[in-house]
């Protein structure tokens, strides 16, 4: 019995020291005494820095950017078909609403708004799937056949806005730079099957801005409505070139469009 009791006060010795040193062991590497071991932080990491990229984009601190970081691919696409984006584009029209209820007409025809249309009033994302969302190149050919099917299915929020426009009496005008000669006819099928009926004019990029900027494009476009005396009240688009340049109108409003930048 005797030798019974001091072989277990021995094994609880040696037990005791066992986890003192692995206490001081876990202390010295970080760890917790028989915890299972993190998962790598890379993941999460990772995440962060795209939303991080994302944001960057958004707030125009990375003008000009030509693809999606391929390893953003999965942020994008969860952003993209996961229900924030369509949460952000309705929170900003939402804003725009508040704003377009202020706003008090002259009554003359004269009171004017501005809507650029792809990925504004129509969205591409159907296109950019199958361009991993923007982390492959642009292909110039790949899009124009795709404008061409006329399959761009409107932006719920905006065609609810470009509906209280109109009906509200602004004058619309939809700013868009595909090419007249070759996209005019796809372009305005396809916002007109959309429901976009009743704006003022459609104005695409024609000949003679071949080979001009976003922004010399669209600034003289809105330079010459001013001068044929409208007023611009308001000024919508997802790229920033959309809104940067002469005569902006009285405010401008920026959708979310992570997935490519128009120089």
């Amino acid at each position: 019995m005797e030798g019974f009791m001091i072989s277990e006060i021995a094994k609880r010795v040696r037990d005791i020291l066992s986890m003192f040193v692995l206490a001081i062991f876990s202390k010295v590497i970080g760890t917790k005494p028989y915890s299972r071991r993190s998962a790598p932080a890379e993941p999460e990491s990772e995440a962060n820095e795209c939303l991080s990229w994302r944001l960057a984009v958004e707030a125009n601190n990375m003008p000009g950017w030509s693809t999606v970081p391929l390893h953003c691919l999965s942020h994008v696409e969860t952003y993209m078909m996961g229900g924030q984006y369509d949460q952000d584009v309705n929170y900003i029209v939402e804003q725009i609403e508040s704003y377009v209820s202020q706003v008090v007409l002259k009554g003359d025809g004269r009171d004017a708004w501005i809507l650029d249309i792809d990925d504004t009033c129509i969205s591409n994302l159907f296109y950019y799937k199958d361009k991993n969302y923007g982390c492959d190149p642009f292909d110039p050919g790949g899009f124009v056949a795709w404008v061409m099917k006329g399959e761009c299915p409107a932006i719920p929020a905006v065609l609810g806005l470009f509906t209280k426009l109109v009906e509200g009496g602004f004058k619309v005008f939809l700013l868009t730079g595909r090419d007249q000669q070759t996209l005019a006819p796809a372009t305005i099928a396809n916002l007109h099957n959309q429901g976009f009926i009743g704006y003022h004019r459609v104005i695409f990029r024609n000949q003679s801005f071949k080979g001009k900027s976003a922004v010399v494009f669209k600034s003289e476009v809105r330079k010459q409505l001013v001068e044929e005396g409208y007023r611009i009240w308001g000024n919508v688009g997802d790229q920033w070139t959309d809104l940067q340049g002469e005569c902006l109108g009285n405010r401008t409003f920026k959708i979310p469009n992570p997935m490519y930048c128009v120089p």
